[in-house]
């Protein structure tokens, strides 16, 4: 008996570890309204989109496909990066995430409820998050003089950060 109990312990830190047995109600409170809206609009809700959307919830910030299916497969293994990748889409169809491509690796997606953009440094690699109105001037400004509606989003800014612009030889 006071084996299986450390056994119990031993298994509740890995998952508290990784976010999930200290705040699953959390997850799970979060994920209904999704789930509605994802019935609402057709969609099925299947045990694996269930488990893909409170893994992606519990994770939080910027998750690649690869490193969400990994954690997915921990308690649920049948679950395939295809489906997750499906899925992911179809949650950005809905507007409940966005996906950014951050320089030459995998997208990373995050929930589409906290615009903002993203700046990465060509030098260290460092990504810093901006809010949205950072870019109304440059966006008033391209739709006014081309015509250009500014969708930044999609795709990372680049440069070099405040301690890579200053470093020698720069």
């Amino acid at each position: 008996m006071a084996g299986s109990h450390k056994l119990h312990a031993i298994a509740i830190s890995s998952l508290e570890r990784r976010g999930y047995y200290t705040k699953p109600m959390l997850v799970r409170e979060e994920a209904e309204p999704i789930l509605g809206l994802l019935r609402a609009q057709g969609g099925r809700v299947t045990t694996c989109r269930r488990a893909i959307l409170e893994t992606f919830l519990g994770m939080g910030g910027h998750v690649t496909a690869e490193a969400l299916t990994a954690e997915v497969q921990v308690n649920q293994p049948d679950v395939h990066e295809s489906t997750v990748y499906r899925f992911l889409d179809e949650l950005e169809r809905l507007g409940v995430v966005d996906h950014v491509h951050l320089g030459h690796g995998p997208a990373v997606y995050h929930r589409a409820d906290d615009p903002h953009h993203h700046l990465v440094c060509d030098g260290c690699g460092a990504v810093v998050e901006v809010p949205e109105p950072v870019f109304a001037d440059l966006r008033s400004r391209l739709h006014a003089d081309f015509g250009f509606t500014l969708q930044p989003r999609h795709f990372a800014v680049t440069g070099l950060c405040q301690a890579c612009g200053v470093a020698p030889g720069r």
